[in-house]
């Protein structure tokens, strides 16, 4: 009762965007937006192009559409927040909006994830068993996997708001960070914060585990199956297939891996250079995976070219 008599729960949090760098913010909002505009866009061509072109309804466009979905609701969780910090100065947080803020960021993460590893069992089906491909990935079974990951992802991270929910927070309010992440909010609690290291650590070593022992299980039996083809055309085409997804998990997992091995054991890296890869985690693998996809896929890149340059030939090779 004395402890509740003299301290006062905090209200909101203040997010002070990028430490160190607070001079020079307003240009840093600058690459901040054209990475969200072309985000936003690149994506949206994607949707529409898979939609309007009929050869393009197959499994792997569907999933390619989902991730699409998924990386625009990831971008504009956090931009419009981080644009305000750095252009208006509107440091102020509510506190519930924060962990809301924070539950949705870490669900589209861990989507984006079971995404990857569905467009990798596509890959495998493709590759490893063709004639079976369209009986195995119906568009039923397409759904479900898509429900299924996004189920994972929304129960997994719902416990993170619910446990922080239950931590008194008094004097501490500044978070050194450009958004609401799990970690950042849970090491101002003034109470012991164990369950929620705990949870979050298993949360993101599950996920990372699984999801990427999967994907490596997958592209071992692609590589074993490419390795017995006897035409080395044959060979560059089914690996050609597989190159856009491949740099799609490039992209995606090496800022995640480096943000999470930073908060936990990188206690000598700079603060700003983990909220620039942090920050970069949510915005680049939007923008980069639909210009991967409309590169490295001839499909969407002729349907592309034939959108905005209808007078245009497009090549047969």
């Amino acid at each position: 009762m004395a402890d509740n008599a003299t301290h006062h729960y905090i209200s909101s949090f203040f997010l002070v965007g990028i430490p160190g760098l607070q001079a020079f913010h307003r240009w840093i909002g600058i690459p901040v937006f054209l990475l969200f505009a072309l985000a936003l866009l690149g994506n949206s061509v994607i949707i529409i192009t898979i939609k309007l072109e009929p050869s393009l309804h197959q499994p792997m466009y569907f999933f390619l559409c989902m991730l699409a979905v998924n990386d625009m609701a990831l971008a504009s969780s956090t931009t419009p927040k981080m644009l305000d910090i750095f252009w208006l100065d509107a440091h102020r947080f509510d506190f519930s909006i924060c962990l809301a803020q924070m539950y949705f960021i870490h669900t589209f993460c861990i989507m984006e994830s079971a995404l990857l590893v569905a467009m990798a069992f596509d890959r495998y089906v493709a590759i490893c068993i063709p004639l079976r491909y369209t009986t195995i990935l119906t568009p039923p079974m397409v759904i479900k996997m898509g429900l299924a990951g996004m189920t994972r992802a929304a129960f997994m991270v719902l416990p993170c708001p619910l446990l922080i929910k239950r931590l008194p927070y008094y004097t501490k309010y500044v978070i050194n960070h450009a958004y609401c992440e799990h970690m950042a909010v849970v090491k101002l609690a003034s109470a012991n914060t164990l369950i929620n290291r705990a949870y979050g650590i298993s949360v993101a070593l599950s996920v990372m585990v699984l999801d990427l022992g999967l994907i490596a299980t997958s592209y071992i039996k692609i590589l074993q199956a490419v390795f017995r083809l006897s035409s080395q055309n044959a060979r560059s085409k089914a690996l050609g297939t597989c190159a856009a997804h491949v740099c799609t998990i490039l992209v995606s997992y090496t800022p995640a891996l480096f943000s999470f091995l930073t908060h936990r054991i990188g206690k000598k890296v700079p603060p700003s250079i983990h909220i620039i890869f942090a920050s970069l985690y949510l915005l680049v693998p939007p923008t980069v995976n639909p210009l991967v996809y409309g590169v490295k896929t001839k499909q969407i890149r002729d349907r592309v070219v034939s959108l905005f340059f209808p007078n245009k030939k497009i090549s047969e090779n």
